[in-house]
Parts: C-alpha cells; sequence; structure tokens
C-alpha cells in the first residue's frame, strides 16, 4: 500500500485509550490523516512510502494543544511590562492601549510571530484569546504558517463610563460574533475556524453571554472568556447580581461541556461543584498566575477540579503575562504548582498534566475526535522530539522527561495535517530570520506610537 510519509523505527507516546507509548514503533501517514500505528516491522512490511524517515532519534507525540493563548497585541510588546503591576493598571495602562496601537499588518506580524513560537516549541493547535481586531488579516497569517487554530474577534458590550451593558452594544456583538462564525466554519475539518469567543469577566452582558452559548450549541463549537484570575471579577458580580460569576452564568444557562474559562483561580466551592456538573472546561494559565500573583497556587482550586470532573487544559496566555508560549515549560509548572502548595506529591502527577496538554485541550476545543491522541484516522498533527540531547539522556519514562526535564528547545520537527511545518529546529513556511527583523522594527515602532515607555529597572548604557 502506497502512503506518504512512514517514520520507522521511533518510540511513539500515543495518548489512545490505553495510553500506549509503542517501542521500535512506526507511524504511517497518508495526506493528512494517520494511516497506521505500530510495531516498525509490521509496517515497514505492509508499507511503501514516497518519504520515509529514520526515527530512532526522535519521541514522537501528539502535538500540544494551547487553549489560551493572545497572538495579538502582545507579541510585538514582549516584556514591555515591568513586575510589580497589579492587575488593572497592567490591563488598562498597558496591555489595552498595546492592542489598539496595533495597525492591521502589525496584528499579522504578531499573530505570525506568536504561531512561530508555538510551532517550534511543539505546539500545534491553539485556541486564541478573542482580542484579535483585524480577524481576516489574522487568519490569512496563520493560514500561511501552517498552524491549526481556533480565533474570535474582540467582543463585548460592556461600557466603561457608565458601567453598563448598553442594548445597541450587545446587539452589535451577537451580529459580529454570528459573523465570524458564518466566514470561518469549522464544519469541515478546516485548519483556521472561528468561535464566538468573549473578553468575559465583568465586560459581557449575561444576555451576550447567552447569545454566544448558543451560537457555539448551533454550530457544535465551543465558547470562552477570561474569568476569575483575581478577585476583581467575583467581587463586581456579587455587588451587581448578589451571585458570583460562574453562578450567574449557571442560571443563566451558558455553563457545558462546550463552554471554556480561563484562569478561573477565584473560585468557591459551589462553583466547583457547578462547573463539574457541567463538565465545562478550564484553562489553567499557571504561568501568568505566578507572574501576576494571583494566588492559583493558594486560593486555586485545580486540585479539586481535576478530582472533581472539571476539563483541565493548559494555556501559555500573553507574552506580557507569562512570557512565552512554549506549552511543554508551561505543563511543567502545571504538573509542580500544586504538589508544592499542598505539600502532595500525588497531585497533578506527570500524565496527568500531559494528558491536560493533549487530550483535555482537544476535548476542550470539541475536536477529541481529530487530534489530542496518535490514532488511525486521527489528523497527523504531531511532534518529533530530539533525544540526541543532554536533557534527554539517559532515557527510561518517556513521560517523565517529557514533563520534568525536556522543554520546547528540544523540538526537532513538527507535522501538522500532515504537513512538515518544522524540520531541523527551523519552520519551513515563512522566512524566520525576516519576520524577526520585522517584528523588531514593528515593534518599536508601536511603542513609540502607543505613548508607551520602555523601562528599566537597572540602567541600560
Amino acid at each position: 500500500m502506497l502512503i506518504d510519509l512512514l517514520i520507522t523505527d521511533t518510540t511513539i507516546v500515543t495518548m489512545d485509550a490505553e495510553r500506549r507509548i509503542i517501542t521500535h514503533a512506526a507511524l504511517a501517514v497518508t495526506g493528512s490523516t494517520i494511516t497506521a500505528i505500530g510495531k516498525s516491522a509490521d509496517l515497514v512490511a505492509t508499507y511503501q512510502a514516497r518519504t520515509t524517515i529514520d526515527g530512532r532519534r526522535f519521541v514522537i507525540t501528539p502535538g500540544l494543544i494551547n487553549t489560551h493563548v493572545h497572538t495579538t497585541g502582545e507579541p510585538l510588546t514582549r516584556g514591555l511590562t515591568l513586575d510589580g503591576l497589579d492587575f488593572q493598571t497592567l490591563i488598562y495602562n498597558w496591555l489595552v492601549p498595546a492592542h489598539m496601537a496595533h495597525t492591521e499588518a502589525d496584528e499579522r506580524l504578531a499573530t505570525q510571530c506568536a504561531a512561530l513560537e508555538m510551532l517550534r516549541s511543539g505546539t500545534t493547535t491553539f485556541l486564541e484569546a478573542g482580542t484579535i481586531r483585524f480577524l481576516d488579516t489574522v487568519a490569512d497569517g496563520l493560514t500561511e504558517i501552517g498552524i491549526r487554530a481556533r480565533i474570535g474577534q474582540w467582543a463585548w458590550d460592556f461600557d466603561p463610563a457608565t458601567q453598563t451593558h448598553p442594548s445597541a452594544a450587545t446587539d452589535e456583538a451577537i451580529a459580529l460574533l454570528e459573523s465570524e462564525v458564518a466566514r470561518y466554519p469549522a464544519a469541515n475539518g478546516e485548519r483556521i475556524a472561528a468561535w464566538p469567543i468573549l473578553i468575559g469577566h465583568m465586560t459581557c452582558s449575561g444576555r451576550l453571554w447567552q447569545a454566544a452559548k448558543s451560537i457555539a450549541d448551533s454550530h457544535s463549537l465551543g465558547v470562552a472568556g477570561h474569568m476569575s484570575p483575581v478577585a476583581l471579577d467575583p467581587d463586581w458580580f456579587l455587588a451587581r447580581h448578589g451571585q458570583r460569576p460562574i453562578e450567574y452564568l449557571a442560571e443563566a444557562g451558558v455553563l457545558g461541556p462546550n463552554t471554556m474559562f480561563t484562569h478561573a483561580v477565584h473560585l468557591n466551592d459551589s462553583e466547583v461543584a457547578l462547573l463539574a456538573q457541567a463538565r465545562a472546561n478550564v484553562s489553567h494559565c499557571a504561568t501568568t498566575a505566578m507572574r501576576g500573583g494571583y494566588g492559583a497556587s493558594t486560593i486555586g482550586r485545580f486540585p479539586e477540579m481535576l478530582a472533581q470532573g472539571v476539563n483541565i487544559t493548559v494555556g501559555t496566555d500573553g507574552n506580557n503575562d507569562s512570557n512565552f508560549h512554549d506549552m511543554m515549560r508551561a505543563t511543567h509548572l502545571v504538573a509542580g504548582l500544586h504538589k508544592d502548595a499542598r505539600q502532595d506529591t500525588s497531585l497533578f502527577t506527570a500524565e496527568q498534566a500531559f494528558t491536560c496538554a493533549t487530550l483535555n485541550g482537544a476535548r476542550a476545543l470539541q475536536m477529541e475526535h481529530q487530534i489530542g491522541s496518535l490514532e488511525p484516522g486521527k489528523k497527523a498533527d504531531f511532534v518529533a522530539h530530539d533525544t540526541n540531547r543532554s536533557e534527554w539522556r539517559p532515557l527510561f519514562n518517556v513521560i517523565n522527561q517529557l514533563v520534568w526535564s525536556a522543554d520546547g528547545r528540544g523540538v526537532h520537527s513538527v507535522w501538522v495535517d500532515g504537513k512538515r511545518v518544522v524540520e531541523n529546529y527551523r519552520c519551513t513556511t515563512i522566512d524566520e530570520d525576516r519576520l524577526l527583523a520585522d517584528a523588531q522594527t514593528a515593534g518599536e515602532a508601536l511603542v513609540a506610537r502607543s505613548g508607551l515607555k520602555i523601562q528599566s529597572v537597572w540602567p541600560v548604557v
């Protein structure tokens, strides 16, 4: 049988139902789909490939799935903000002005920079945070670079001046959600598709949340938004509605297995129970929580959520929050944060953490039938980790090595939809050197135009 690609004599972390790790293995690909996985001797005898790769150097895993990342607004201002900023100052004095200063060309450049970092460190699919302003241009940039994504345009109906949600603003936001989902459908396995993503926090009315959930339900999509990274959100909901955020949204009929909340640090037991009952999803951005001082390790109920059946996934957030999009580093932190905080080494095992970064992410994105594991019939989205590196040798326990020892710098090659988009540590779809040079030039111009100041605690001479 003729196929397009055969990787032989490798080790494969399948993430299938049995969680098999197959040694002396082979992976067969035809077009954009995995044809077969098994022992190398069996597949070599069965298939003739247009391209054959000796995989003895590699550990092959499913592509990682980043469930919360700002691909615009922050990649061109990476590291601009100093430590010590409170949540509101960071958002309103730094991040929002930076987003608003971006031109259409800036957003295309920024999203490609973010996608490059993700691909180079093993992420093949991501869910955007919903802070895109020029959706069509961003979609074009992502299509060119070759990553898989679910994206959404900036949507809210909050008037900061009056602290209200005007009906006309709600109607406009709903029309925007409907338009983007119609323009970028996900029904036929498209790599780039739109979700009805909301900013969240206190910026969206109950009617807007309900409309977003209805749109998601009717198109087999998900609905996502930020919620409760700090006490500001629950305090606002309690003052306005007499209920905490998840309680309010549960009563509004918004919770479900296709609902995704990012951060979800300041929850109480009642909210955790509601999320578990709904089989809802949470994007755990542990890296941002640490830098922002959210209290994820002391206040966060992530071990309780995981134990009760909330679908915990991993996100990296923005380049002025966690400052990186290496999902392997983020997964390492998810595995360790709660062990230390609770003094309980059984919490978030390496196996659980890696599941959060793969299968759980696929489930949250409503794509578990396509990605998240390496199985025949699924999309050929996978990563070749180079084990000829000091952090990989000696190699005894593959999952321990992936979570505790390795990071994205050991990603040698990446395939998305059967196409090799990273080869020998370089992206194959764009000119990396030109992209990074353009990012430096555009970032400097953007900062000057925005009125934000480049600061350093230590003197730069």
